[in-house]
């Protein structure tokens, strides 16, 4: 059977168009979206994260230091990168930056929080993306398989 250019453009028009109506303002879809964002946005412990969020943001040295150290550790990283030794002098200054950055409640509070965040988002990019795989919501047989945890010896998903 022969396929003309024709076709597969009105192929590709027609995949589009229906994905596009799903992503419509008024469609069950966005309905649903809007609800998960309205559920993530109004939960006490989200609520809690931006709130350690916002301090650290209106906390100047606590922000000067997590960028200080946040700065050295890229230097070191691509130092070590680049096939060069480390000397220990930069490597216990970067250690000590560290100490005391993590000794200062709102910028601890603000990586566990940005680390919760992360998580967040990545769990709920995972949901959404196995439901589009697999064509319905995952099972928690699902999620463990797809994260190496297979009950039954499984390849944890990786394959695609």
């Amino acid at each position: 059977m022969k396929v003309d250019e024709s076709t597969i453009a009105r192929s590709a028009s027609y995949a589009y168009l229906k994905a596009m109506n799903l992503l419509e303002d008024d469609s069950v879809v966005m309905s649903k979206v809007r609800d998960l964002c309205a559920g993530i946005a109004q939960d006490q412990e989200y609520q809690d994260l931006l709130a350690q969020v916002e301090k650290f943001l209106g906390d100047d040295e606590a922000r000067l230091s997590y960028q200080s150290v946040h700065e050295a550790g890229q230097q070191l990283n691509q130092k070590q990168q680049a096939g060069l030794e480390l000397p220990e002098s930069e490597i216990a200054a970067f250690e000590q930056a560290r100490a005391q950055l993590l000794a200062n409640p709102v910028a601890s509070d603000f990586m566990k929080a940005q680390q919760s965040l992360e998580t967040i988002q990545m769990t709920v990019s995972r949901f959404v993306g196995m439901t589009l795989e697999l064509g319905r919501v995952p099972t928690p047989e699902d999620i463990a398989q797809a994260s190496g945890g297979g009950c039954c010896g499984g390849e944890g998903g990786g394959g695609g």
